[in-house]
């Protein structure tokens, strides 16, 4: 795992391999990232990682100048790991991590957000319920993006607050925006 842009360009990251994580690869990481320097600055964004695994979205986002990050994940040695590099990459006090259940976090959220980036299990049960959930509690800000990464048994082209979707092999990054856009 290697942070590609940024202030830590380059840098490579060794989460314990002992993690239940499936990392987005550099290949999906890429083009979800050229999809952005297109829409949003990331610089000074307040970002929600839900489902963060080994913080490898999130020291993205740092790495590339977000003011504030918020990485939630179920798994205890995900949530320490994150801490732990945050503190060695000088991100402590921009990244903050948590250790919560998905769906029981998002009920309790009241915070609005720049950017909400969700990376699920795939498989996981309620997931397609999710950009509802986020969206209607009004969790973006006026111009904000939700981003949900998931596999190919689903599709939210229908969705009312459906942006785009991008495919990167088995990788799928769909867009919603605000409701009140």
């Amino acid at each position: 795992m290697r942070i590609i842009s940024g202030k830590h360009k380059g840098k490579k990251l060794y989460p314990p391999k002992s993690l239940p994580v499936r990392p987005t690869t550099d290949f999906a990481k890429e083009g979800l990232f050229n999809v952005l320097r297109n829409r949003i600055d990331i610089e000074d964004l307040s970002i929600l990682e839900l489902c963060a695994g080994t913080g490898n979205m999130t020291f993205e986002f740092a790495s590339r100048g977000a003011s504030t990050i918020l990485a939630v994940d179920l798994n205890f040695g995900c949530v320490k790991y994150i801490k732990e590099q945050a503190k060695e990459l000088g991100y402590e006090d921009v990244i903050r991590a948590v250790k919560a259940e998905l769906f029981q976090f998002v009920k309790k959220l009241s915070s609005s957000y720049d950017l909400i980036f969700a990376d699920p299990p795939y498989a996981l049960e309620g997931v397609e319920r999710l950009p509802d959930l986020l969206l209607e509690k009004n969790l973006l800000s006026e111009n904000g993006l939700l981003i949900l990464e998931h596999g190919k048994q689903h599709n939210f082209e229908e969705h009312p607050q459906f942006l785009l979707c991008k495919t990167y092999g088995n990788v799928n990054f769909t867009f919603f925006e605000p409701v009140n856009s």
